[in-house]
């Protein structure tokens, strides 16, 4: 089984990428949605502090790799699947992970977007655990970058630039996923 995941700062574009992948016909496992699930099962509301809070205190408590590895779990519960879709790497330890699990057949590809592009996409998006200021999305790179997703940026395999309009991403992303698969 292949495993494709994409890395890259709050916004890049991840999620449409994603989207993209499910539109072709491939399964994705978000990583976001495993620490949402937690957020949910503590009964603590939905906010981008409280999000990065408690996904800060999963990797303290069950180490820097816990998402990967309960991201693992449900790839391992899907079956009949040649290619899978991880969305939300955030950490080199996650890579690592990932690596260990899967080898060659884990393919890493990151999306790049600057900052005030990705800033317009949070107003638009509105999520509920989304940041309301740039202010906020800067602190949300910051601790990002502190659980070592700039080092698994530098991993990837590929890098798509997501700096046009949405329709020349969604073919960039398209064309390699098939590409791929």
């Amino acid at each position: 089984m292949k495993l494709i995941a994409f890395v890259g700062k709050p916004l890049a574009g991840k999620s449409e990428a994603s989207r993209i992948a499910k539109e072709i016909g491939l399964t994705v496992i978000n990583m976001g949605d495993v620490v949402r699930e937690e957020v949910k099962r503590r009964g603590l509301e939905m906010k981008d502090k409280i999000v990065g809070k408690v996904a800060t205190e999963l990797r303290e408590r069950e180490g820097k790799d816990v998402i990967a590895k309960r991201c693992i779990e449900k790839v391992r519960r899907i079956s009949g699947e040649n290619v899978l879709v991880i969305d939300g790497i955030r950490s080199i330890y996650e890579v690592e992970r990932f690596k260990k699990e899967f080898g060659e057949d884990f393919i890493l590809i990151s999306i790049k977007s600057p900052l005030e592009i990705r800033f317009e996409r949070a107003k638009r998006r509105q999520r509920e655990d989304d940041v309301s200021t740039i202010e906020e999305l800067k602190e949300r790179d910051r601790r990002e970058l502190s659980w070592g997703m700039g080092e698994a940026i530098a991993m990837a395999n590929l890098v798509i630039d997501n700096t046009g309009d949405i329709e020349e991403f969604r073919k960039k992303v398209k064309s390699i996923l098939e590409e791929i698969i």
